[in-house]
């Protein structure tokens, strides 16, 4: 089974509502909503390449010690093994757009739960909201 390190950023703004982007259609889990991030490439910490990504993706910058790690979790789908560390993001600078043609919803923490979100993510939102907005 192929194994995928991840870093995912859960970017939240100065009212407390937080970034989904939702997965191209032709994508693993394509369609779903999730915390925007990317696969962590070889010589990089998790904090460097959730950096890269979300310039990439988004378009903003962050810094590596403004990325605070939230959790840790491995996954199994039935077609890979997800290693995904998330990151509660308060400071950046730019404003988020879909780079890659995604589109991006800032949302109220609870009303994450009406999105269809990957299952390696569900535990990660539970978690999320019995601390909110800590």
């Amino acid at each position: 089974m192929a194994k995928v390190d991840v870093a995912a950023g859960i970017l939240v703004d100065g009212k407390g509502h937080i970034l989904l982007a939702q997965r191209a259609d032709h994508q693993h889990q394509g369609g779903k909503w999730e915390f925007p991030g990317g696969k962590i490439e070889v010589g990089e910490t998790p904090e460097q390449a959730l950096c890269r990504e979300l310039q990439e993706e988004l378009g903003v910058q962050v810094e590596p010690q403004d990325c605070q790690l939230f959790q840790h979790i491995t996954y199994d789908y039935p077609d890979k093994q997800v290693s995904l560390r998330f990151y509660i993001i308060k400071r950046f600078a730019g404003t988020p757009k879909g780079a890659e043609g995604q589109p991006l919803q800032w949302v109220n923490a609870e009303a994450c739960q009406a999105y269809t979100l990957p299952k390696a993510n569900k535990p990660v939102l539970e978690a999320l909201l019995k601390d909110w907005p800590n």
